[in-house]
This record gives structure tokens, sequence and C-alpha cells, in this order.
């Protein structure tokens, strides 16, 4: 197996609003809400999502949180933002300020604000609307891990 991962799907509950502040709050573009022809029943998750291509190939994909938990097996209530945190490696402090304040106003929640870490990282933690949580890093006198 290859150390590679192709896609994380985030369990939302609001698809439209999610898709709109991934937009607002990244930049990130999207086709819109695909799938919609799939609709969900007792037996069968839904086949909304929305998903953006990002420039490493890597497909972030927005999911309903009920179909996400119907699609595993699991209990709506064990799909929701986890202990677990999504990183971006940014090019300057600014990059880190300016997207912070870019996913508060499209709706997330500043969780910690920036401030430069012992071990060499400015950083900063959003989470977003349906808490799962973000955070934006620049490498201080480094480049980040390849």
């Amino acid at each position: 197996m290859k150390a590679h991962i192709n896609a994380i799907t985030l369990g939302v509950s609001d698809l439209e609003r999610s898709l709109r502040f991934y937009h607002a709050a990244l930049g990130l573009s999207s086709p819109g809400i695909i799938g919609t022809e799939y609709v969900a029943d007792d037996e069968n998750p839904g086949g909304s999502a929305a998903m953006f291509t990002l420039d490493n190939g890597l497909i972030l994909s927005l999911y309903s949180r009920a179909d996400l938990a119907k699609d595993a097996g699991l209990p709506v209530g064990q799909v929701a933002g986890s202990p677990m945190s999504l990183g971006i490696f940014v090019d300057t402090r600014e990059d880190v300020d300016r997207l912070l304040d870019q996913a508060e106003q499209a709706g997330g929640v500043i969780v910690r604000p920036p401030l430069e870490r012992p071990w060499g990282i400015y950083s900063g933690y959003f989470a977003d609307p349906d808490g799962h949580l973000w955070e934006l890093v620049y490498f201080l006198n480094a480049q980040p891990p390849d």
C-alpha cells in the first residue's frame, strides 16, 4: 500500500451552508452539490455531496452527517466534529491571519488566535460551522515537511 490519502470526507449538518463556508473561508472552488438524484431511504444513504479538489490532488468532500453515518453503519451521534485537526501550511504569517479572518467572517469560530510556538511555527485554529477543527500553519525558519 502507498501511504497516500486521496479523500477526506467531513460529515456536515447543512451541505449548502458548508459549501458556502469553504468557498468563502478558504477560497475553495467546487462544481457545487452533486449526486442529488440519489435520495436516501430507510436502508441506503443519499448521494448528495460537495467536493473540492485541492492543489495536491486530495479531495475534500462534504457529505450529510446522517448519510455518512448510514453509509458507515454508525449512529449519527458518532459522526460529528472529531478529536483531530486538519492542517493547511501557508506561505506567510499574514496568510495565517488573513485566512483566520476569512474563516470567522464566513461563519467559523476562531478557536485559538495565532501565536508563535516554541517549535518554530506561527499558527492559529478555527472550527467550521460543524465543529471540524482546522490549523493554519506558517513555518518560521524552515520549510514544511514533504
